[in-house]
């Protein structure tokens, strides 16, 4: 039996302590490129992996297979961020951004990470405020690197970057606790973390636009990611609103104001469930 493309997904994302990150964030781009080759994009990433193990030397200490993964995946292979189309949804399908060689931080971290652990560096993932990282542990610390282009970032330049979002946090939240230290910004992010963030990224372009298939499409996989997350159950049920299936929008809003039913936006939600129910109640 063949999977669909969420059935394939949620088989990816099931058990925490096994998610592919690569595999699963490739999956995302099959919503809008559903003809896109899987065992293609493999291939492509083996042969580049491949490529730079060759020149590795047997006994390349860590910061030596940095220097060199660096190097391959930012100046010979040209990957960079797409500052020119930043908001373009392919930034956020990984097939896209290695035919491109273009993307945004989150996805070019995905694909240097893949390149990283298949030589042999134990990269991960930084769900930093604003802007993705990645971090490598060395035995003098740990190095934190921009994945637009690879620089390494001082302590003071994190410090400056978090800045920022300190001060919008403060402003919009009472309880906000400013006295974090700045490593917990700096913990690895977990599989399921990276691919809410870039299914979050994709959101927001889609309903900026108002797509509402392609927010859609998003939210499915998102409500298969967090199934304990009422809130991406209530913005499917809005994308099944704005798209006129008020059976399935009633459903999923019917259930998020039942665990949720003094949420700040509850009544506004309350006051569109009797006309999604007189749309039922009209012949096709």
């Amino acid at each position: 039996m063949t999977l669909t493309s969420l059935e394939y997904f949620a088989s990816l994302v099931r058990q925490d302590d096994s998610i592919p990150l690569f595999e699963s964030a490739l999956t995302l781009g099959q919503d809008f490129y559903p003809e896109m080759d899987f065992a293609e994009q493999e291939i492509e990433l083996d042969m580049l992996s491949a490529k730079l193990r060759q020149r590795l030397p047997t006994d390349a200490s860590q910061i030596q297979k940095l220097r060199m993964l660096n190097h391959f995946f930012f100046q010979e292979m040209a990957f960079a961020g797409n500052i020119n189309n930043y908001y373009d949804p392919d930034n956020s399908y990984i097939h896209r951004v290695i035919a491109t060689r273009r993307g945004i931080p989150i996805s070019l971290a995905v694909v240097y990470i893949e390149l990283a652990q298949q030589v042999g560096l134990d990269m991960k993932g930084v769900s930093f405020p604003g802007h993705f990282l990645m971090k490598l542990s060395v035995q003098s610390g740990e190095i934190v690197l921009d994945p637009m282009n690879g620089s390494s970032l001082s302590r003071e330049e994190l410090e400056e970057r978090l800045e920022p979002y300190l001060e919008r946090q403060q402003q919009h939240e009472e309880e906000f606790d400013d006295e974090l230290p700045l490593a917990a910004y700096l913990r690895a992010a977990h599989p399921r973390e990276i691919l809410a963030r870039m299914l979050r990224n994709l959101k927001a372009i889609f309903m900026e636009s108002q797509r509402w298939q392609q927010v859609l499409d998003v939210q499915e996989r998102l409500v298969i990611l967090l199934p304990e997350e009422i809130t991406e159950r209530r913005d499917r049920g809005l994308a099944h609103a704005n798209l006129g299936l008020a059976q399935a929008a009633l459903e999923d809003l019917e259930a998020y104001l039942a665990m949720r039913p003094h949420a700040d936006d509850a009544q506004s939600l309350r006051e569109m469930l009797p006309d999604l129910r007189e749309a039922l109640r009209k012949p096709n």
